[in-house]
């Protein structure tokens, strides 16, 4: 009775394993972050991507039929992101205003920082075309929304004036990149954009009413 030998598995290699379409996308979301981070946003392309994935052009554009629609991807990821780190930051805080000032600034921040240098770029590249300046614009406003729902409660009217919001949104973004590019530290960042909440607030309710819980 003749038996089988088994196979060398160094003459007979097992196929490669398909990724699922899921794994497969966060896999190239992955290497797009390290294209950015290491070469910059200008060396972000799809061909470039699929080089460093090891995947052929097909699969890419499988996921990404554009340049555009995968910078999209990469920063709504960011939101993504940002949002659920600010979320869970304030349902764990107080409904005071240095509570919230606080949350508001070190989750901004972090998230940034999280990112590195990698997400400038990336929202450089948002105004590249009005899809992708449109999906920034979308942020903003749902971040400015969020913000005015959370402080709220520490004016007695509960108004706060949307040019004082977007201002703060302004400075969030500058300290925050000052921050990455080790201008400015994390904690100088995150106390400065303290500040301004605060200062923000106050002089909303002023115009309303009294602080609430300062």
């Amino acid at each position: 009775m003749s038996s089988v030998e088994p196979k060398d598995p160094a003459t007979n290699p097992q196929p490669r394993r398909r990724l699922l379409r899921e794994d497969r996308h966060r896999q190239l979301i992955d290497v797009a972050w390290r294209l950015v981070r290491n070469e910059g946003t200008e060396a972000l392309t799809l061909g470039r991507l699929a080089e460093q994935a090891g995947v052929t052009k097909p699969v890419v554009y499988d996921h990404f039929d554009t340049r555009s629609r995968l910078l999209a991807a990469l920063f709504q990821e960011f939101d993504a992101r940002q949002d659920a780190l600010m979320d869970a930051a304030l349902e764990a805080s107080e409904p005071t205003l240095p509570a919230r000032a606080a949350v508001i600034a070190s989750s901004y921040v972090a998230c940034v920082l999280l990112q590195g240098r990698e997400i400038p770029g990336v929202i450089a590249a948002l105004a590249g075309s009005p899809e992708l300046e449109k999906i920034k614009r979308d942020f903003e406003v749902a971040f400015i929304e969020k913000c005015r729902v959370a402080l709220a409660p520490c004016t007695s009217g509960g108004a706060i004036a949307p040019a004082g919001l977007w201002a703060m949104l302004g400075a969030a973004e500058a300290l925050s990149y000052a921050a990455t590019t080790n201008e400015i530290t994390a904690a100088q960042a995150e106390g400065e954009l303290f500040e301004i909440i605060v200062a923000m607030v106050a002089r909303s309710a002023r115009e309303t009413g009294a602080v609430s819980g300062a």
